[in-house]
Parts: structure tokens; C-alpha cells; sequence
């Protein structure tokens, strides 16, 4: 049995502010060339145009293309999801919250016209990037696919992140990012790893020169890659995962040997967690056993 994904990770430099019409128009044409996709996902602040990451180097009263997340743009990209049949991960955007601050924020939209999942990034490349964090992890399902988790470039540097939404029933992380920096190498190994320790794929999506350094990725859950750019220029990367094969790694271990998620027995003890005041609590471990709560976690 396997529940294949086909996607496309589409590596391109950032698009005009306020001209989703030739997004769209653009999309349609990838659509069209590869008409068996599901998933199309851009990279970080993809929508935003060659804007700032620094809230504060902004002009007085720019609203840096900065929207509710339910606003006319939000509007428009589920829409364009429903017209075409996708599942559509535009990158990330500027949200202007209900609190009057903004956000770094990842939508995901689907086939039926519909949001599924908003994420604000949790760890914004601090101290170049003052737009406020988001304190809460996301996934969203893929109806008969699996589960997906949304990252947002620097949050690849924190394995918390990336262990929590594996915890939370993650088998594949879409990282969105736009690094121009010469710590892409870094972030190569980063998406590698993140994908070793939680046994998932990971998809490191890169905008193209000249916003990005481009070098996306798409790892397997034993931390191969699949598809690879070698550089900055335009790009479009496609194959198709089967989300049973996290299953498999997992059940055999990855080349065959370590299954980190079967470590712990029922009978072990807690290991405490001074870094959090926290604890493993080895009942709690495998996904698909209960917390400590009583509540049953997310398979």
C-alpha cells in the first residue's frame, strides 16, 4: 500500500507585491506542464516582492503588502487553489494580526478553495528580522495523503521545531525560505538532519537569485536527497514521495538499524529536561500513545 505525493517545489525569485494575477497566470502554466502534481510550494515571502525581512527599515506607514489573513488576499489564493485542483503552499506573506502587529506568515490552501493551515514563523532570524514570532506549531491534513508541517527558513535551525511537528504527526516539513547568505550550505546539512532524527521528509524550499541563493532540496526520511538545485537561477523541482515510507523507516529503521521513535520502553524512567523544566516522558514517546494528559496524540 502507498499514499504518493506528487509535488513541485518551485524555486523563484520574490513576485511583484499586489500582482497575484500574474501569479496566477504563472501557476496555471506550471499546472499545465505538470498536470499530475498536487502540492506546488514557493518560498518565503514569495508574494512580498524584493521587500524587507526588517519590519523597521520600512517606509513610514508602508504596510510592507501586509494583510489580515483573511483579507482579499487570502481570498484570492484560495480561489486560485479551488480553480486549479491544488493543494498550493504560496511561501509565506507579511499578516498584519488582529493585534496590530506583523507576522512572517505560511498559509496552505486546498483543492477545495479552501485555508487549511496558517503558521507564524516562531523563530525569526533575530536580530535582522523584528517582525513579531508566532508561538504555535502547524500541521494540516492531506485528505487520504498524510500530515504536513510547516516551517519557515531560520525555525530549520531549532530541532525543537522540527521534532515537535514530527510529534504532532508530521511526515513531511515544508520549510519556506529566502536566504541570500552564505549559510545555505548550513541549512543543506539542517534539512538532511532534521529529516534523519524524525525519520520525514523535508522539503527546503529556496527563493532564485537574486533574493535567494536557491540550492532547494527535497531529503527522504532517511536523509537523501532526491532533488536537488544546484544553484540560484529559476527552477522548478518535482518528483512524488510515498508517505508510507516514513511508516516503513520507521518500522525498519533507517538503513535498516536505528528506529529513534521505538526507543523507549513503557517501563523506563522519565529523563529529565533542565533546558525546558521539562522531561521525556518515554510513555509519551511514540506517536500514537497517550500523554500524560490522558489524550490521545496525533498518529
Amino acid at each position: 500500500m502507498t499514499r504518493p505525493l506528487p509535488l513541485a517545489l518551485v524555486q523563484a525569485p520574490a513576485h511583484p507585491a499586489n500582482d497575484l494575477a500574474s501569479f496566477a497566470s504563472r501557476l496555471e502554466q506550471l499546472t499545465r506542464f505538470y498536470p499530475t502534481t498536487q502540492l506546488f510550494v514557493y518560498p518565503e515571502m514569495h508574494l512580498c516582492g524584493a521587500g524587507v525581512v526588517d519590519s523597521s527599515e520600512a517606509e513610514p506607514g508602508k504596510e510592507l503588502a501586509a494583510e489580515p489573513i483573511d483579507g482579499p488576499r487570502d481570498d484570492f489564493l484560495a480561489g486560485l487553489a479551488g480553480d486549479l485542483k491544488i493543494w498550493l503552499a504560496p511561501g509565506s506573506f507579511y499578516e498584519r494580526g488582529d493585534d496590530g502587529r506583523l507576522y512572517n506568515t505560511a498559509a496552505v490552501y486546498s483543492p477545495a478553495g479552501q485555508r487549511v493551515a496558517a503558521y507564524r514563523k516562531v523563530f525569526p532570524w533575530r536580530p535582522i528580522e523584528t517582525l513579531s514570532p508566532g508561538s504555535d506549531f502547524v500541521v494540516f491534513d492531506m485528505d487520504g495523503i498524510g500530515r504536513v508541517g510547516l516551517s519557515i527558513c531560520y525555525d530549520a535551525w531549532f530541532p525543537e521545531s522540527s521534532r515537535h511537528l514530527a510529534w504532532m504527526g508530521a511526515e513531511l516539513i515544508l520549510n519556506f525560505v529566502q536566504t541570500p547568505t552564505a549559510d545555505r550550505p548550513q541549512e543543506l546539512t539542517l534539512a538532511r538532519a532534521n529529516a534523519i532524527v524524525n525519520q520525514v521528509y523535508v522539503a527546503s524550499v529556496n527563493a532564485a537569485a537574486p533574493q535567494g541563493v536557491g540550492q532547494s532540496l527535497l531529503v527522504d526520511p532517511q536523509g537523501r536527497p532526491m532533488a536537488v538545485a544546484p544553484g540560484a537561477e529559476s527552477t522548478v523541482l518535482t518528483d512524488v514521495i510515498d508517505l508510507d515510507e516514513v511508516v516503513n523507516v520507521r518500522k525498519f529503521g533507517t538503513a535498516g538499524v536505528s528506529r529513534p521513535w521505538q526507543q523507549f520502553s513503557p517501563d523506563d524512567e522519565p529523563v529529565e529536561l533542565p533546558l525546558y523544566s521539562g522531561r521525556i516522558n518515554p510513555a509519551a514517546w511514540q506517536v500514537g500513545t497517550k500523554s500524560e494528559a490522558g489524550r490521545e496524540l496525533p498518529a
